[in-house]
């Protein structure tokens, strides 16, 4: 049952209220109605629904981390070594920029199925669907070492970039569904977690195990071992998720997620969700404030070899580890400000200052990349990281406190939709213009946009729902509110005050 709600004593301003609430309800979340059974209603209150907190939840979010990992990996297996895959299939960069992209570009069609499916059918249906298809696209790899074979090695990346989509926008719905209020954000961070470690070791393996050699049997031989390796870890993850991978706990961890349970699938339309969530203006903005952001990281993460091999040639392997140092930054970034957020809820203050520092990074990186000191560059390129990738959970957890009680995949998929179409734009016009101006003038044009996010975001209006909900629980769990309830999206869309301040 859904949280208590302090009420005037007296009858006109009961109905009033009543009045004003219902028709909120209506305009917000169309057909959402009252849950509260007859008894409830003549005694004029309703009792707080059983909360708990499982300990399978960590392997539930430790698992997802594991599969994300494996499926970002392979993002950046080709673009890190860019040159030696362009030597063994006879291919140009711009068609190495293609493995990388064509996770962008294959996101952004089947973003809405996915996420429809997702309300439909569930966690652990979006899991064995994700590992599947990841676990296919590594051995379509493994068949494809061959000079001649460019097509299969692109159908293998094409299923594992449609695994992506079944992955990317799932931090937040897991930490919602599993984590208990003051553990949410630290929980959707170690979901994000995986994705970035698996692009950091993106970064740092393939320069080791595929050396640029001359021999091409020697080269398909090395290639052939890093994707055998990769198959062999999908496939035991695909087994641990058909084995283990819950759908959710038996009882909710939040009475925000117990209210959210409390709506009737019949009374839920995905159509008029997606409806609601472009009608809301601060979200509207988080949507191109996060494309904006997190596109400039997808343009130099899979652009990172071109721009490192321009000024020190030669030194693949250090390209690697440098992108590796950015994304190990990132990582530490990312859970620092998830727990951050569960400490103090500031979640506008802390995403626009973030959101300013990964500015200033890309400006010093930009400046320093052509000093010809590589330690300047990993130093610069960790500052950049710590701050560019550490908005990933912010921008998930922020969204969802913007739409709640909407559903945290939807409101998670429209992020990284607008993530994936700025990430190619991003990473086809600053590949152009390193070719024709140099890479001085592509990191500028990142950093045009970048000012123009932090702008944006400082102009988002920070309407915490999924916290007053929160708070109106606790409040009511210790007695302080009493009164009929109508209905969560009308407590949490007005204005609040919290408990220890009424």
């Amino acid at each position: 049952m859904s949280e208590k709600q302090a009420l005037g004593d007296t009858k006109v301003n009961e109905d009033q209220t009543k009045a004003d609430l219902k028709n909120h309800v209506k305009l917000e979340a169309g057909e959402a109605t009252q849950r509260a059974d007859d008894q409830n209603q003549l005694d004029g209150q309703e009792a707080l629904r059983p909360t708990r907190l499982y300990k399978r939840r960590w392997m539930i979010v430790l698992l997802f981390s594991s599969y994300s990992l494996c499926n970002s990996f392979q993002w950046i297996q080709y673009g890190i070594i860019n040159n030696i895959f362009m030597k063994f299939y006879n291919v140009d960069a711009f068609t190495i920029d293609w493995m990388s992209m064509i996770y962008m570009l294959t996101y952004i069609p089947f973003i809405f199925p996915v996420t429809w499916l997702l309300d439909k059918k569930g966690l652990r249906v979006i899991a064995l669907v994700a590992t599947a298809l990841n676990c296919a696209g590594t051995w379509i790899k493994v068949a494809s070492v061959k000079p001649n074979l460019f097509a299969v090695t692109f159908l293998g990346q094409f299923s594992c970039s449609l695994a992506q989509v079944f992955i990317l926008g799932m931090p937040s719905r897991i930490a919602s569904v599993w984590f208990g209020s003051e553990e949410v954000s630290t929980a959707c961070s170690i979901g994000v977690f995986g994705n970035q470690l698996g692009i950091a070791i993106g970064f740092l393996v393939p320069p080791i195990l595929v050396p640029n050699v001359d021999d091409m049997d020697e080269l398909a031989h090395h290639i052939s071992i890093m994707f055998y390796m990769t198959a062999g870890v999908a496939t035991l993850l695909f087994i641990l998720v058909v084995c283990v991978f819950q759908e959710r706990p038996k009882l909710p961890p939040t009475q925000a997620q117990a209210t959210a349970r409390s709506i009737p699938p019949e009374h839920y339309s995905y159509m008029a969700s997606i409806l609601r969530l472009l009608r809301n203006r601060p979200f509207i903005l988080l949507i191109i404030t996060y494309g904006l952001n997190v596109g400039c990281f997808y343009a130099v993460g899979t652009l990172l070899n071109r721009m490192i091999i321009d000024h020190y040639p030669g030194e693949e392997v250090n390209a690697g580890r440098i992108g590796l140092t950015i994304v190990i930054a990132g990582m530490v970034g990312s859970l620092i400000c998830g727990i951050w957020l569960d400490k103090t809820k500031t979640y506008k203050q802390t995403t626009l200052a973030v959101y300013f520092m990964s500015l200033v990074g890309m400006i010093i990186f930009a400046a320093t990349l052509s000093l010809g000191h590589l330690w300047v560059v990993f130093i610069t390129a960790g500052s950049l990281g710590f701050f560019m990738t550490g908005y990933l959970p912010l921008g998930f957890e922020f969204a969802v406190e913007l739409t709640y009680p909407e559903s945290e995949g939807t409101s998670s998929g429209l992020l990284n939709c607008s993530a994936q179409v700025f990430g190619i734009i991003f990473t086809i016009c600053q590949g152009k213009i390193i070719e024709s101006l140099g890479t001085l003038a592509g990191n500028i044009f990142l950093c045009v946009f970048l000012l123009i996010g932090t702008i944006a975001t400082g102009l988002i209006k920070s309407d915490l729902r999924r916290q007053n909900a929160n708070l109106l629980a606790k409040a009511a769990a210790e007695g302080q509110m009493t009164g009929q309830d109508y209905g969560a999206t009308a407590l949490i869309s007005q204005p609040q005050t919290p408990p220890s301040q009424a």
